[in-house]
């Protein structure tokens, strides 16, 4: 298989654009802006989903399903909630096509005009919280632990596969509570989970962190975010837990009477992660041969390829890959033989290394006579002989060791991409050569936040929860600071 990918070295967003499609991830569609998620890039999605599925359920959280069209009035009642979505929403006005009258094809019937027009959720913190308001009625029906698996729609006019498309796959949810402190520890706690999901399966190191006032979800009290940085210095939101306060319980009149017998308002979260979890693992970990997968997301763990002259090598081969295949499926690790004759060994090598398979294991003749077999490991692409008396152990060890080298990469290239500046000269050198977390002081004000912005193009990706009090002064004007925060340009 020729080289695919231009490198990163020379472009790297197109490197990226290159990897998604080569590595049959994902494709544009017809329609402008939104994306083909491919078997193989479901696959991956599909293993983010079920270990974070699992995560929500075992911290007491159940799925539901609201629907996808929300009345235009719901966004009306909390008025930074509009704000922050109106210029992304997709609105539908009409029921009904019908055949055009010269033939042409079918048009929108005029008669056919919505009473009130729907919008095609951008997120569903309306319409749930309209609901809620039937199920709420006393301290007994506390707390409400409800995600939802979803596609939503924000109308994009740049987009890029996986990390910016007009409809996207994520997961949202939405919890209500007796107390504030109950609401603050739930927003907590979905953060850490969202943080033990990134490093435990992403094998992505993250910086949990508070944002800024300008940067919090639109009608949120309080926004709590993960940071990641990618192979390119710019840093990458990977997850949001939201404490939303009474903002949504007010706006739908959501109340409760407590145990004191006493009218109150509801206080609420929400949380988040989307298909630009793909885009990370991809710009994360990969390099220019392909993708590179951490064992506890790939689709296929270890592929075995066969090397043969002849149908009677062939067979024999098969028998002994047979039986390592049934050995690795009782240590549930996910196994793929291709005996597939349409395709030479060395193109099988590439597509594999192109796909990020974590192991690659290659059986000859000269192997079955020695009882032994090649195992190739995609993240360092060092190559080793094992006995297949001890195979399917070393290989569970072996993706365990995968899994925490490319975690241990990833965290030394964060390290050496995060710097402290003092000056804004310092800063923008750090950003205009290398990139990475810049450290730096902040006077608070979101009048300085955004000069540093139209300066820059760097925003404050976090105000890290594990901050030690520095005294300091602004980056930018000059005023006292008591720590610094978190800057990056960002996708």
């Amino acid at each position: 298989m020729a080289k695919v990918l231009t490198p990163r070295s020379e472009n790297y967003s197109q490197w990226y654009n290159d990897l998604v499609v080569k590595a049959d991830l994902a494709e544009n569609s017809a329609v402008r802006g939104c994306m083909v998620i491919k078997p193989y890039g479901y696959a991956i999605w599909e293993r983010m989903q079920a270990v974070l599925d699992k995560m929500f359920k075992d911290t007491g959280h159940q799925n539901a399903y609201f629907p996808l069209f929300i009345p235009k009035s719901f966004f009306s009642k909390e008025a930074s909630h509009i704000e922050g979505f109106a210029k992304e929403c997709a609105v539908v006005t009409h029921y009904r096509l019908k055949n055009a009258p010269d033939g042409s094809g079918v048009i929108v019937d005029p008669d056919a005009k919505l009473e009130e027009e729907l919008i095609v959720r951008p997120t569903s913190e309306t319409i749930i919280w309209h609901t809620y308001k039937g199920w709420i009625q006393s301290y007994r029906d506390l707390p409400i632990l409800v995600n939802q698996w979803a596609n939503v729609v924000r109308w994009e006019m740049r987009t890029r596969l996986f990390l910016r498309t007009t409809e996207f796959l994520w997961q949202e949810g939405h919890t209500a509570h007796a107390t504030a402190a109950e609401a603050i520890e739930e927003t907590n706690k979905m953060l850490g989970v969202y943080a033990e999901f990134a490093e435990n399966f992403l094998a992505l190191p993250v910086i949990k962190g508070a944002k800024t006032a300008n940067e919090r979800f639109a009608g949120a009290e309080e926004t709590l975010c993960i940071e990641a940085m990618m192979q390119d210095g710019k840093a990458l939101q990977a997850g949001t837990s939201h404490f939303l306060g009474q903002n949504f319980a007010k706006a739908f009149d959501v109340k409760f009477t407590n145990k004191e017998g006493k009218l109150d308002l509801v206080w609420a979260t929400s949380w988040g992660v989307s298909t630009r979890l793909m885009g990370a693992l991809v710009m994360a970990h990969s390099d220019d041969d392909g993708l590179v997968l951490p064992p506890k997301l790939a689709p296929i763990q270890v592929v075995i390829v066969p090397i043969y002259k002849n149908d009677e090598q062939l067979n024999a081969i098969s028998e002994v890959a047979n039986r390592i295949m049934a050995d690795l499926k009782q240590k549930n690790i996910s196994v793929k033989y291709d005996s597939r004759d349409t395709h030479k060994p060395g193109w099988k090598f590439a597509e594999y290394e192109l796909k990020g398979v974590p192991v690659r294991i290659s059986i000859g003749p000269r192997d079955l006579e020695n009882q032994s077999v090649e195992v190739a490991r995609r993240d360092t692409k060092e190559k080793s002989v094992i006995q297949l008396t001890d195979l399917s152990l070393k290989i569970e060890h072996l993706l365990d060791h995968i899994q925490a080298n490319i975690y241990e990469k990833a965290l030394n290239f964060r390290e050496s991409k995060t710097v402290n500046a003092d000056t804004m000269e310092d800063m923008l050198r750090i950003l205009d050569t290398d990139g990475g977390f810049v450290r730096a002081h902040w006077d608070g004000t979101s009048e300085t936040e955004q000069k540093i912005k139209e300066e820059t193009k760097a925003t404050i990706r976090c105000i890290p929860l594990n901050n030690k009090p520095e005294a300091g002064k602004c980056i930018y004007s000059g005023k006292p600071s008591k720590e610094r925060v978190l800057f990056a340009r960002a996708y």
